[in-house]
């Protein structure tokens, strides 16, 4: 009988171990499922966030290049502008030397000749500063490179000349605070 009992428990204990066995790899099957299903869920929320954000870089991208394209554009048509501005000012100085030509075949007067030209180089001269333009004074100042442009030195016999501007050969001109054009001069030595 004993040996019927040892049996019977070698038996009870087996079917335990099995039923362990089975509740163990259910459980572990869930698992691997339920993580089967989690990574699934994963990579397609990194997919779907991959997509989000590379539709997103593709829109950010458009949009620079759209406005860097519209910027470039913009200033093209303001210096158009600007330049037709300038342009439609100084065409009155155009009319005047038009006429000044036109007039100046029939005169015998010289003085008169000079008179209209000062008067065509003041009226051009207006329209220019009223642009910005200002003429730069070079003729006794120090040289500076920065305004300057030496062609030549000369000797000088004053020493208070040595190193300044003795003559200007081109004058040199501002726009708005900064060169336009840099003064040809000539410097004492």
């Amino acid at each position: 009988m004993s040996k019927k009992k040892d049996k019977k428990k070698e038996e009870t204990v087996d079917q335990v171990e099995n039923s362990e066995k089975d509740v163990m790899d259910n459980s572990e099957e869930s698992t691997e499922k339920k993580s089967d299903k989690s990574e699934e869920t994963k990579e397609k929320s990194l997919e779907e966030k991959y997509e989000e954000l590379q539709s997103k870089y593709l829109l950010l991208y458009s949009d620079f290049d759209n406005f860097r394209k519209r910027t470039i554009k913009e200033k093209a048509e303001t210096l158009s502008r600007a330049s037709g501005d300038v342009i439609k000012d100084l065409l009155v100085v155009l009319d005047d030397f038009e006429r000044a030509i036109s007039t100046n075949e029939n005169v015998d007067d010289p003085e008169a000749v000079k008179e209209g030209f000062k008067l065509i180089h003041h009226k051009m001269l207006n329209i220019l500063q009223s642009k910005g333009l200002e003429a730069m004074d070079a003729k006794g100042e120090p040289f500076d490179s920065d305004k300057h442009e030496a062609i030549t030195q000369i000797p000088v016999e004053d020493e208070d000349q040595k190193g300044k501007v003795v003559d200007v050969v081109e004058r040199g001109y501002n726009l708005k605070g900064s060169v336009l054009r840099y003064a040809k001069v000539v410097v004492g030595q």
